[in-house]
């Protein structure tokens, strides 16, 4: 069966902007953000992690360390201190729900970090009313299980781990076998792999092709390379997550393929 998902609902090859940008900005700001819609990107991609005291972040790590002049867990540490961490010294770090307010218009690729960001995931989404606006990912299938019965209301969602391999696994002469099968069935709307891991080539013609004959698109990550770019086009997929977000725009122009988000007065 296949399930039609307005976030989905787009001209293609749908550009994503990986945490707004990364390349051209700090990751995961206001800023970059900003700088990616401005550019006419509809899709954004981030991440969801939440505070001791559930407050949903627009963050990556699941520490401060990296990115920020701050250290610690973000889970262990209240939002009162969260929010005295600026991203390169700089940037405090966005609410989720601040994000889907700000862009009413644009779309966003969550991926689901913690399952203490569950809740209140499923609470910005229903505040802001933007089930048509968000697709839920994780690197957990339990995770991602979880996300979609907690949010009230259909969102699109991504193959999880195990699909992903089950998906490979056909496109590789294996047979659908009877996960791929129920995959089907159940008419998971997007897989969003990796070019390859750990030495394996995942996104192929072959991938892509048994993705479309189940009516599931197919979204690679993270490509920077215009020529990689390119390339994946030429396969087929159906959309790119890239923290070089002037490149695949100018890539997607230069094929006639580039649908910019419409000016909003």
């Amino acid at each position: 069966m296949h399930r039609r998902f307005a976030f989905l609902d787009h001209p293609g090859p749908l550009a994503f902007a990986h945490r707004g940008g990364a390349a051209e900005g700090r990751e995961n700001t206001m800023e970059a953000f900003s700088r990616a819609v401005g550019l006419g990107y509809t899709y954004l991609e981030t991440d969801a992690h939440a505070t001791s005291d559930g407050v949903l972040l627009a963050f990556h790590d699941h520490t401060l360390d990296r990115v920020t002049d701050r250290a610690g867990r973000v889970s262990r540490l209240p939002y009162r201190e969260v929010r005295t961490a600026r991203i390169g010294g700089r940037h405090e770090i966005p609410l989720i729900e601040d994000l889907l307010g700000t862009w009413p218009d644009v779309r966003f690729n969550i991926d689901v970090k913690e399952s203490a960001a569950i809740a209140p995931l499923a609470r910005a989404i229903r505040r802001t009313g933007a089930h048509d606006r968000v697709c839920l990912t994780s690197f957990s299938d339990a995770r991602l299980s979880r996300a979609l019965r907690a949010v009230d209301g259909e969102v699109c969602f991504s193959l999880g781990p195990r699909g992903l391999a089950a998906l490979r696994t056909a496109a590789m002469g294996g047979g659908y076998g009877r996960l791929l099968s129920g995959l089907a069935r159940a008419g998971v709307p997007c897989a969003q792999a990796p070019i390859g891991f750990r030495g394996l080539r995942v996104t192929t013609r072959a991938l892509v092709r048994t993705a479309h004959a189940i009516g599931m698109q197919v979204h690679v990550w993270t490509v920077n390379d215009p020529v990689t770019m390119a390339h994946l086009l030429d396969l087929g997929v159906d959309g790119i997550m890239t923290d070089n977000i002037s490149g695949l725009r100018d890539v997607l122009k230069s094929r006639g393929q580039w649908h910019p988000r419409p000016a909003v007065p």
